[in-house]
């Protein structure tokens, strides 16, 4: 097995996917909110790329979920927050969701083998999933606005760490994923909570969020892409 790390979706053209696990990864915060939503008994989340795309399904009965910016779009029933989608009343529902980075990264993907989604809160099944896989894997970071970011980075990282055993790392990239983990792999929430895209979020009131999906392998779960919609 051969590991790279694409660490932003305007990278993505120098990957061929088509052979590939693609590993989308966008920790704060889309990611972590399918992984929490897929966990805690949502039936399914169509990711979408656009706002229009998501009240189309919505018109449909969907659950519309998403932000811009950090922010909930307003027309929508809930935002970007895990624990929107850990409440109660949303086991069960169909979600269409839409957000600045992680559902642009997971259109950007969908040439791949196989499309799954990754985050701290899901980390050993994703690491279990890609070991019992006979795919080279990429892990996507959705990044920021098409810039480098630390969170979805310090992911890629600890999948390398964890897969060093059984796997090449293929480039630079990855063995710079790797190298970052384990420098700062003792106190991931202190780390992520540094970081330039938690700074922006704290505009929102959203520390709760943000120390949540630093939490380590809270659901045993890997959210694959099947046709449109990602589903456990």
């Amino acid at each position: 097995m051969k590991i790279d790390v694409c660490y932003t979706p305007e990278l993505i053209h120098q990957f061929e996917v088509e052979n590939k696990t693609v590993v989308v990864i966008d920790i704060l915060r889309a990611t972590s909110c399918m992984v929490a939503g897929l966990g805690s008994g949502i039936q399914s989340i169509t990711p979408v790329a656009t706002v229009e795309e998501c009240e189309a399904l919505g018109a449909q009965g969907y659950i519309m979920a998403g932000e811009r910016g950090g922010e909930k779009v307003e027309q929508f029933h809930i935002g970007n927050s895990p624990f929107d989608y850990m409440k109660p009343e949303m086991k069960g529902k169909k979600v269409a969701t839409t957000t600045t980075n992680g559902t642009q990264a997971i259109e950007l993907s969908k040439n791949a083998k196989e499309v799954i989604i990754g985050a701290f809160l899901n980390l050993s099944a994703v690491v279990n999933h890609l070991m019992k896989s006979e795919n080279d894997v990429l892990l996507f970071c959705a990044g920021w606005k098409g810039k480098y970011n630390l969170e979805d980075s310090l992911f890629a990282g600890a999948v390398c760490n964890a897969l060093k055993q059984n796997a090449e790392l293929e480039s630079d990239s990855a063995l710079c994923a790797f190298f970052l983990y384990q420098s700062m792999a003792s106190d991931l929430a202190y780390y992520i909570n540094r970081s330039n895209h938690a700074a922006r979020l704290s505009k929102f009131n959203v520390k709760e969020d943000i120390e949540y999906c630093a939490r380590l392998n809270e659901f045993n779960v890997v959210p694959k892409l099947v046709g449109s919609e990602l589903t456990v």
